[in-house]
C-alpha cells in the first residue's frame, strides 16, 4: 500500500503569482486588465509593455493567495522593461514610457533611451 504522501493530490496547485496591470482608458475609466491565466505571468507582462499592449498603464500589482501576498510591483518592472528595450535596441510605446519614466525617473529613463540610440 502507498503511504498518502506518495499518492497526487486531487486539487490543482493554485501556487502562482499573478500580475495585473492597472491601465487608465480616460473617459471610460480605470481597471485593471482581464489577462487569460496563462497570460498573466510577469514574462508576459513585461512583453505586453513593450509591445504596446496597455493604453496609459498605471501600475502592476503582483499576488500569490496560496502563499497570501500582494504588492505593488511597478518600480520593478519598469526597471526590467528599460533593462530589455536597451538589450533589444527597442524604443518603448508611448504609455509604457510614460508609466517607466512615473516609477523610475526622467533621468533613468532617458539614459536607457540615448544607449537605444
Amino acid at each position: 500500500m502507498r503511504s498518502p504522501a506518495s499518492i497526487p493530490s486531487l486539487v490543482p496547485s493554485y501556487d502562482v503569482t499573478v500580475h495585473v496591470v492597472l491601465d487608465d482608458f480616460g473617459k471610460l475609466g480605470r481597471s485593471y486588465r482581464e489577462a487569460d491565466e496563462d497570460a498573466a505571468d510577469l514574462e508576459t507582462v513585461i512583453n505586453d509593455f513593450l509591445t504596446g499592449e496597455y493604453s496609459k498603464p498605471q501600475r502592476v500589482v503582483a499576488f500569490n493567495t496560496a502563499e497570501g501576498w500582494a504588492r505593488d510591483v511597478s518600480e520593478d518592472v519598469a526597471w526590467e522593461i528599460l533593462k530589455r528595450a536597451v538589450e533589444v535596441g527597442s524604443p518603448l510605446p508611448r504609455g509604457t514610457r510614460e508609466f517607466v519614466v512615473y516609477h523610475v525617473g526622467e533621468d533613468e529613463t532617458l539614459r536607457a533611451e540615448n544607449a537605444i540610440l
